[in-house]
């Protein structure tokens, strides 16, 4: 017969209910002295560091603490991280009733542990200086112990059998009857004879309400449940009420707060019609896509509380404008690709049409002697001016348009010039975009055979599909580049010459808490109906660096001339995997191999393919991971480097 969680006084657990042990997993408590990597830095920039950093508590009380665990390895350590008497005994509490109340809350939240990890019939005893904590006169205990020095505290915990799920049930709350799509056991992380943990019951809750919603059940709920530990069997079973509501098909859309852009403009980007199925998924796609407008800092999505008469769910949107103008600046280092510093200005919603304006400066410093042009200033620049306007033909389509004047300094060839690249974007759905543009150079280049002159005139097609659920950070989907480029003048060639690439990634999360990442790169590309010298030495392909072969010099692992000196090829294949794995939540580390070569001829040829592995370091902010990699070339020729560093926001691709 099934009973209730076992309890009593101390010395066993206290009379915890479970569902309050289960609200405090849904919120788990922050300790106060958790800190990341980085922390002693930020803190620096914190305005109440001083708070923070202040002294110990007026009549503070030092105790020792001795928590013994009669269980396995992972047990202790959950209940070791969950006491603040452990974490926080560098802090001693003020006065003998501020330690009774750290060693009181430590037992609520040693319970809630316990439960945590499947176990509903633990003992636990706790004493200081020897004395249960409900001795009457536990104060004066306290203070007569503290003259003696440290007030000894300690735990003893008996975890108990582990539980495990017996019956998982999920009823219509109204008819008691059970629901035949709702989820699986397995889905829900609650099968039978799987060690029964709260954090799963948890979990369960908004995996069920999700479910009905997205089958179209806008006010999907848990009502209720009931959660039995049975001592005989060591099972829990689990009863979950839903509540469904009435299905419910999409009413009208009411924008709010747009008046910052044109009338309808808004409207004109909501795909979803009146009588449609309600879906969240499409709502939230709907909050993306108008969230990637720069002239919007927020948009909240609201669902009113109750349907219409004819089972409609009318919807506001309501949309914050940003600041219109902004300013910034990047800075990126690599002892193979040289450094730079960028500066840029730019104004958002320009004309009151959601248009961007954005200029950038730029100087960067190459770092070592050009091998092209031995007596190159190492210096270079760019000035650039990056326009966007959206909707120019209908909602699904956007101008975009970059002027520059630029000095590139590499190994290969010094640059001088200007260039103009500006297309029509349009996005058929929110994973595929295509863009028709244009493509214009003016430059003058010195490479290691001569200096010339060279006008481009191209018209790239881009292709651009994109499911992945992160732009810094992705751990599910793929990414796919491609463009095709034909040239009416390629240099000194007229009409002919056509350049192909694309770029393959992929990304696979092998647990619910992304934790363990697989992440891999393939990338190739080259000319069709080119010679090698009919394409200009700024328009050849290289291999090298942080962007493609980390461990390598920038453009080292590409076609050379006679002398030795790196003149870049027609075609090139890379290729790379990771391992992301996160130790923290702030902290993680990548193991990279990487591979690839650039060839001389129209398509590559795998030959003579450069291998590096390497290291990296992740920092993980609210904005995308800061990395740190360490590569060690493979097998490295004799021009080449003994490893590479290489520092940027956002992880290698």
């Amino acid at each position: 017969m099934a009973r209730p969680v076992r309890s009593s006084p101390s010395p066993r657990l206290r009379p915890v209910v479970l569902a309050a042990a289960l609200m405090m997993l849904g919120v788990p408590p922050a300790k106060a002295d958790e800190g990341g990597l980085f922390d002693p830095i930020l803190n620096f920039f914190n305005p109440n560091r001083e708070a923070a950093e202040a002294g110990p508590a007026i009549d503070a009380v030092p105790y020792t603490v001795d928590i013994v665990v009669d269980g396995d390895r992972s047990v202790r350590s959950a209940i070791l991280d969950a006491s603040n008497l452990e974490s926080l005994k560098s802090r001693p509490p003020a006065g003998a009733a501020g330690l009774v109340r750290r060693v009181t809350g430590d037992r609520e939240r040693i319970v809630a542990a316990l439960y945590a990890n499947g176990y509903y019939g633990g003992t636990m005893e706790i004493t200081i200086s020897g004395n249960r904590i409900d001795t009457p006169n536990i104060f004066d205990i306290v203070e007569a112990s503290r003259s003696r020095g440290p007030v000894p505290v300690k735990i003893v915990v008996d975890p108990g059998p582990l539980f495990t799920f017996g019956t998982v049930r999920i009823l219509d709350a109204a008819t008691r009857q059970p629901l035949a799509d709702a989820p699986s056991q397995r889905a829900l992380r609650m099968e039978t004879g799987q060690p029964a943990r709260a954090d799963a019951i948890v979990a369960s809750e908004a995996t069920l309400s999700n479910h009905w919603r997205e089958a179209g059940y806008p006010f999907a709920k848990i009502a209720d449940k009931q959660v039995v530990a049975d001592h005989a069997t060591h099972e829990l079973d689990v009863t979950l009420f839903v509540f469904l509501g009435r299905p419910a098909t999409f009413g009208d859309f009411t924008v709010a707060g747009a008046g910052f852009l044109p009338p309808g403009f808004i409207e004109d980007r909501i795909e979803i019609r009146p009588g449609e199925p309600f879906s969240p998924d499409r709502l939230a796609a709907l909050r993306r896509r108008l969230s990637k407008i720069d002239a919007i800092a927020s948009v909240r999505i609201r669902e009113a509380e109750h349907l219409t008469a004819n089972g409609e769910l009318p919807i506001t949107i309501e949309v914050t404008a940003r600041e219109p103008r902004f300013v910034g600046f990047s800075a990126k280092y690599s002892n193979t690709d040289g450094s730079s510093l960028n500066a840029y200005w730019g104004h958002r919603n320009l004309f009151g049409g959601g248009e961007t304006l954005r200029l950038d400066a730029s100087v960067s410093w190459f770092g070592q002697e050009s091998d092209a042009v031995p007596d190159a200033d190492p210096f270079g620049y760019k000035l650039a001016a990056t326009f966007t306007k959206p909707g120019i033909i209908t909602a699904n389509d956007d101008l975009v348009a970059q002027a520059a004047v630029l000095r590139e300094v590499t190994n290969a060839y010094v640059r001088e010039g200007f260039t103009f690249l500006t297309g029509i974007r349009r996005r058929f759905n929110d994973q595929f975009s295509a863009q028709l543009g244009l493509d214009l150079e003016d430059s003058t280049v010195q490479d290691a055979d001569s200096t010339g002159d060279y006008f481009i005139l191209g018209v790239p097609v881009d292709f651009n599909f994109d499911n992945t659920d992160s732009p810094l950070d992705p751990s599910r989907g793929i990414r796919v580049a491609a463009t095709v480029e034909p040239f009416a003048y390629l240099g000194e060639n007229g009409a002919g010459p056509v350049m192909a690439k694309a770029t393959l990634s992929a990304y696979h999360a092998f647990d619910e808490e992304k934790r363990y990442i697989l992440a891999g790169r393939v990338s190739g590309g080259g000319y069709i109906g080119a010679d090698l010298q009919d394409v200009p030495a700024q328009r050849r392909f290289y291999v090298g660096g942080g962007g493609s072969l980390r461990g390598y010099d920038y453009q080292s692992v590409s076609p050379r001339n006679a002398y030795g000196v790196i003149i870049g090829g027609l075609s090139y294949f890379e290729a790379s995997a990771e391992m992301r794995v996160r130790i923290t939540d702030t902290i993680g580390i990548v193991p990279f191999f990487d591979m690839g070569a650039a060839y001389a001829t129209e398509y590559p040829d795998f030959t003579e393919m450069k291998y590096s592995a390497g290291l990296g370091l992740r920092y993980y902010t609210a904005i995308g991971p800061l990395r740190l990699d360490l590569a060690i070339p493979l097998n490295p020729g004799p021009d080449d480097g003994s490893y590479g560093v290489y520092v940027s926001l956002g992880q290698a691709f």
